[in-house]
């Protein structure tokens, strides 16, 4: 399925994303999704601060804009005056674990019936790169030229295992949105595999909210300008450091959505 031909997102809109991120992709599986559970019509989604926020320019639904970390919040506001609404929010690691994080836990631990996508690349992408929440031990970053140094500032925050500790919540799952690099003799090719799975989380999601329970998804994503890589080097990263600081997996399934064939 090709993206111009879905209602859910402006057919003319122009990519304003970096070479190389993943936030795009993450957008035509949204839309993708939406379309393929026939709820477009009932969709809205709420930006908050990041790179995220450029959603509205691509997605054809309805759209709130948040204060910074606020969207968990604002979202609870919509459902309760919307309950057949199906709203969700696509926030950044900054965004959602630092300013936003109470707002987040608080959505979690009220079991409110909305889904957050977390895209977390470890740094604060759209104002520089300064460390984030999620930053590893030893990740150079704007505001830490010599690598993070957990004594200092503490461990990242690991958001799957922290919502986990939760009872509401109903969905949790973290997965590896970028696509994994694969050497061949003169060339490199890219597994389809991240995408796929990628794309199932978002379905289930969305599925999961339409059952009554709150959902939270995490894509281990790069933003390989501020890291200051390739485009392959970054992706690599992503693999090879990200996934292992950040293992994906099925944290919480209560309604056993990812059972179910989409």
């Amino acid at each position: 399925m090709q993206i111009k031909q879905l209602s859910a997102v402006f057919p003319n809109a122009v990519n304003s994303y970096c070479p190389g991120c993943e936030h795009g992709l993450l957008l035509k599986f949204i839309a993708m999704a939406l379309e393929e559970l026939g709820i477009t019509e009932k969709a809205v989604m709420v930006g908050s601060v990041g790179c995220s926020t450029l959603a509205f320019k691509f997605l054809n639904i309805d759209y709130v804009q948040a204060p910074h970390g606020r969207a968990p919040a604002i979202m609870t506001g919509i459902k309760e005056v919307e309950p057949e609404a199906i709203v969700f929010a696509v926030q950044g690691d900054g965004d959602a674990l630092s300013i936003g994080l109470q707002e987040l836990i608080y959505a979690a631990n009220r079991g409110i019936p909305v889904t957050v996508f977390m895209y977390n690349n470890m740094v604060f992408g759209m104002t520089g790169g300064q460390m984030a929440p999620t930053t590893p031990e030893g990740m150079v970053t704007m505001t830490t030229p010599f690598g993070r140094n957990t004594e200092k500032s503490g461990p990242p925050i690991y958001s799957c295992e922290l919502l986990s500790g939760l009872s509401r919540p109903s969905y949790i799952r973290r997965v590896v949105i970028a696509p994994k690099p694969v050497q061949l003799k003169d060339r490199v090719l890219y597994s389809s595999k991240e995408a796929n799975e990628s794309y199932k989380a978002v379905v289930s999601a969305l599925k999961t909210q339409m059952m009554g329970g709150f959902s939270y998804v995490e894509f281990l994503g790069t933003c390989n300008v501020n890291w200051k890589m390739s485009i392959l080097d970054s992706k690599k990263y992503a693999h090879n450091v990200s996934a292992k600081v950040y293992p994906p997996g099925l944290f919480r399934d209560r309604f056993g959505v990812d059972s179910v064939e989409s």
